[in-house]
């Protein structure tokens, strides 16, 4: 259910205020988001990837099996993790949908369909404040 105009407005007005109070807590508060999330997670899957190998070459120095299957067990894991965080990051320019939830799966066909919707939102609450704003 969309805002009022009323309650965009308060809105509106709660958002400068913050920016006025505690600029530097406001432009902290932008960036984090999705896309520093997904950042976040493939970092966290490339140290991973490292404690693998790490894991494999110790297995094989020390000649025990299951320390090396354990690495390439985990580098496996980290590898996937990377590869499906990197896909899921937005691009810098990009804004990430409404309601994205970091970690949740969302497919192109559904970020797309959860962008148009986001487009026709934004058109009625133009139109309702074309609207309102002639009278």
């Amino acid at each position: 259910m969309p805002l009022s105009e009323h309650e965009q407005r308060m809105l509106e007005q709660m958002e400068r205020a913050l920016y006025a109070e505690d600029p530097k807590f406001a432009t902290a508060l932008e960036g984090s988001g999705l896309r520093t999330y997904t950042r976040r997670r493939v970092y966290q899957a490339v140290a991973g990837f490292l404690v693998g190998i790490a894991l494999l070459m110790a297995g094989m120095v020390a000649q025990q099996i299951w320390i090396s299957v354990v690495g390439f067990l985990v580098m496996l894991g980290c590898a996937v993790l990377a590869v499906t965080g990197w896909r899921k990051a937005p691009k810098p320019g990009e804004q990430p949908a409404a309601g994205a939830v970091p970690g949740a799966p969302a497919g192109r066909r559904q970020a797309k369909a959860k962008r148009s919707m986001m487009d026709r939102i934004e058109q009625r609450w133009q139109r309702r404040r074309d609207e309102q704003g002639g009278r």
